[in-house]
């Protein structure tokens, strides 16, 4: 079986590196800095699940999350925030839900963030 592929969005070029060499060898992952350019990867290429920051200039993740849901071919894609404005236990006092959306902070651990993620992925046949 395939990994599943997971689309990251993130104005923080460190944090994309670091989703990509922590989460790398478990899930195959893309990632853009740019969520317009995500926008257009997310129609292209298709992810299993797409990891968005919330706080972001230009578009934010409540208008990448906005934008996803309108177009029919990126709205059945499950969309997790991944934000350093919640503690992992205020994470978990809101029942993992950040902004509306499944969330997990920044300063998750890297078990907790695989957990969140695989709780997130559809069920693969």
């Amino acid at each position: 079986m395939s990994s599943a592929l997971i689309l990251a969005i993130d104005d923080d070029e460190m944090v994309l590196n670091y989703l990509r060499r922590m989460l790398g060898s478990r899930y195959t992952v893309i990632t853009s800095s740019n969520p317009a350019t995500a926008l257009e990867l997310a129609q292209s290429e298709k992810p299993d699940l797409i990891l968005c920051d919330i706080d972001m200039p230009e578009m934010d993740g409540g208008a990448v999350g906005a934008a996803l849901a309108k177009n029919p071919a990126t709205a059945h894609i499950p969309l997790m925030f991944l934000t350093s404005l919640v503690s992992p236990s205020e994470v978990q006092e809101l029942d993992g839900i950040v902004g509306g959306k499944p969330g997990i902070s920044k300063r998750a651990s890297l078990s907790e963030m695989i957990a969140s993620i695989d709780a997130q992925l559809p069920r693969r046949q």
